[in-house]
Formats: C-alpha cells, structure tokens, sequence
C-alpha cells in the first residue's frame, strides 16, 4: 500500500517539473513578444500564467511537505508551510494583476500600434503549452485535490489564452487596438477573482477557521447523541492543512469508558466529516474549580 502511494507521488512529480519548466519557459517568451508587439494582453496572460506557476509549484511543494514526517520541535510536521506560501502567492497576483491595469488604462489614452499577428503566434503556442499540461493532471484530478487544482488552473489558462488568440485576430483583420487593452482588463478580473478566492481560503485555514466542508453543529450534534456522552465541550476543528482536518474536545461520560469507545469515535468522525486527527479528552464529571463554566459557542 505504501510502495503504491509513493509511486503516484513520483508520477505526480513528474508532471509537475514538465509543467513547471514548460510554463516558466512560455512566461519568459510571452513577456518579452508582450513588449515587443506592444500588447497588454500577452502581459495579462504572462501574468496569469506566472501567478499559475506558482500554484503548480505550490501544489508540488504540499505534496512533498506531506509526506515529511513531524519532528520534536515541529511536532504537527510542515504542513502549514503551504498556506504561508498560498498567502504570499496570493499577494504577489493582486500586485501583478494592478501592474498590467495600469498599463492597459496608458494603453487606452495612448493606443500603440499592434502586431496582430505576433499576437497570435505567441497565444498560439501557449494554448499548446496550457492544454498539453492540463493533459499531464487529467488522469489524476479525479482523486487527488492538488492535482485537480493544478489541472484546473492549467484548463483556465488554456481558455485565456485562446481568448487573447481571438484577440489577435480581431485586431489583424479591424485594425482596431482598443481590443488589446479591453482584453487585458478581462484577464486583470479573471486573476484577481481567483486570486482573491485563494486568499481568502488562506486566511481562514492559517487563521485555524472551521473548514468549509464541515458543519460544527452537526459534529456537536453527533457527539452528543453517543450513547453514555452527558456534555460535550471545547469543542475546536481546524484545518492542520489543505488536505487534514484535526478536532479536539473535551466529552462528559459519567460511567466512564472503554478504549473501543474512543476508537470507534474516532473512526466515525473520520467517515462521516473526514476528521483524519482526532483528540477527545474523557471527563467523568463536568465543571471542576479549574474550568470556567462553558458558555458554548458565539453564533
């Protein structure tokens, strides 16, 4: 089972290096063409295509750091890691993303002249880039969350790109060099609407939010309908990182417990809410000087 897991893994990494070098390389010529045929779309695009590199990178490094185990001083491993980077990612793209505007508005007052088809050429190379490494994730999307995301971001930047090639076109055949800065500023929204997504997911992880894939009511309820459970409370669930979920409280069991108890808890909240860390602490009576009394949870 294990020798299973670490070949995906490897197969994983393969794909991610081809994708990453293959992405890094068509930034770089796709940024300098974008200045050389005097289009802010291909700038847009570089940049969506950087801020996507990072997050394949990313994603690597989350799948690497899962596997490091935890050491005394960092007892929870490196988890964590991923959302610091994913909250950097995140600033670095809206940084971006208001670099490209303001030279798509210049463009807008000033209107340069375009090569339509240097536009084309270029867009046509990257739709190749893009869908050859949303290709690479597709096998893997359906079962692992950072291979979806990476196949997901790479699928999103093949649409883009086709879109600045329909760009290049309309400029070649109307003359009309509105259309570059146009699009530049609908690829600006498409980056700072997923940017703003992974930050906000960021935050709430690094902040040890609820994930949003779990109902705390509901797991209160369920751990209060266990049979010989009186009270539960300190009841907290955080995300250890983007794929493990941990939940410690505290369960008031007056005629006490057997070990099986705790294990079958464990496994249930495990199926039911994918809880992979569980903690419980097992009181017999609720409410001694060293508690305070609990208040349950603000809404």
């Amino acid at each position: 089972m294990a020798h299973h897991h670490s070949h995906g893994s490897q197969n994983y990494g393969k794909a991610f290096g081809i994708g990453i070098a293959l992405n890094t390389i068509y930034v770089a010529v796709e940024l300098y063409y974008g200045f050389v045929a005097n289009s802010s779309a291909l700038l847009a695009d570089a940049g969506h295509n950087a801020s996507d590199v990072f997050s394949l990178i990313l994603a690597w490094a989350a799948i690497k750091i899962a596997t490091k185990r935890p050491s005394k001083r960092y007892t929870y491993g490196l988890r964590k890691t991923t959302i610091l980077a994913s909250m950097i990612n995140g600033v670095i793209i809206i940084a971006a993303a208001g670099l490209i505007a303001y030279d798509a508005i210049q463009k807008f007052q000033d209107p340069a002249e375009i090569s339509g088809n240097l536009v084309m050429i270029v867009a046509a190379i990257g739709l190749v880039v893009n869908t050859g490494t949303a290709f690479l994730f597709w096998k893997g999307s359906k079962g692992d969350l950072n291979i979806r995301g990476a196949f997901l971001h790479m699928a999103a930047d093949a649409g883009v790109t086709l879109g600045v090639l329909l760009g290049g076109l309309a400029i070649k055949y109307t003359g009309l060099t509105w259309i570059d800065p146009a699009l530049s500023l609908v690829i600006v929204l498409v980056i700072l609407y997923s940017a703003w997504g992974l930050l906000r997911d960021s935050i709430k992880i690094a902040i040890d939010a609820v994930p949003k894939n779990i109902d705390i009511d509901e797991v209160e309820k369920f751990l209060m309908d266990i049979e010989g459970v009186e009270e539960v409370h300190d009841l907290h669930i955080w995300a250890m990182s983007t794929r493990e979920t941990a939940l410690s409280t505290h369960l008031v069991v007056p005629d006490g417990h057997e070990d099986q108890f705790i294990y079958d808890i464990r496994e249930q909240l495990h199926e039911k809410y994918e809880i992979t860390h569980t903690t419980l602490q097992i009181e017999k009576e609720f409410g001694d000087n060293e508690y305070k009394p609990y208040q349950g949870l603000e809404k």
